[in-house]
């Protein structure tokens, strides 16, 4: 992408980001910090064997197929990271170790024990920076056209971690504001046929997220994370059912949200 010897993104590398209907009429705007897993040509593998990079350590399996099928339904704009989260995490901080993780649940990264402060930043300027101006530029347009946006973080999670087996379907994750985050719950819970998680598998902090956080919370926009268990998505009948469910219910969050002032 650059002829600059400082650069880490060169010929045959993909943009870092993806925007899918940014015009779109909805007031929902989707992210994906971890729909993609493409490693930049200069990184090689980051000394991994390749099977690894097909795991769950490089990227949000499935997510990047529900977002894109979910934007659609909802004419909703959407953004997604193109590279793997083992070349830097863009739902953590770039000044946090787990930014560049040296390990991944039990994997080493040879690729992250020995770099360097100049390479660190390129990561941050070529990858972290320009997904992150995007959704800001996104969503500052829609703010200075008057336009209401309801941020909905879309992620997937392994059904075992760490030798651990997580027996949920799906994950309704907040922080601070927790509006619209109980009413998916309740609405979920009440499909009858799913186990739901309440700020579980994970659960989002300042200290351990970015997005929400700061375009979420800092933005005070109305918002949402949601995680889906990766065996249920991994494949397009499950990736089209999750979406079709997420397009019916999302709008049903929304009108009571909004009945209640958020």
């Amino acid at each position: 992408m650059s002829d600059d010897p400082r650069s880490l993104l060169g010929e045959g590398d993909p943009a870092p980001v993806r925007v899918l209907r940014p015009a779109g009429a909805s007031e929902f705007f989707l992210t994906a910090d971890h729909a993609g897993r493409a490693i930049p040509r200069q990184l090689g593998k980051l000394g991994l064997p390749a099977s690894e990079l097909e795991r769950h350590i490089a990227w949000d399996i499935g997510i990047a197929a529900v977002t894109e099928q979910l934007a659609q339904a909802l004419d909703a704009t959407a953004v997604l990271q193109a590279y793997s989260r083992l070349v830097i995490d863009c739902n953590r901080h770039p000044g946090w170790a787990s930014s560049i993780p040296q390990i991944s649940e039990l994997t080493a990264i040879p690729g992250n024990e020995t770099i360097r402060p100049a390479e660190r930043e390129a990561r941050r300027r070529e990858i972290f920076l320009p997904y992150h101006q995007q959704i800001a530029e996104l969503i500052e347009r829609r703010k200075t056209a008057g336009r209401r946006t309801v941020l909905v973080a879309m992620h997937s999670f392994t059904p075992v971690f760490k030798g651990e087996t997580r027996s949920i379907d799906i994950g309704v994750l907040y922080n601070r504001d927790a509006r619209l985050a109980h009413i998916m719950l309740d609405l979920l819970r009440a499909e009858g046929d799913l186990a739901v998680g309440d700020n579980a598998p994970y659960a989002i902090t300042e200290a351990s997220d970015y997005t929400v956080p700061v375009h979420g919370e800092g933005g005070g926009l109305a918002h949402v994370e949601i995680e889906i268990r990766q065996d249920l998505i991994g494949e397009p009948a499950g990736q089209a059912a999750w979406a079709a469910r997420l397009a019916r219910l999302l709008p049903i969050a929304d009108r009571r949200l909004s009945a209640v002032g958020g």
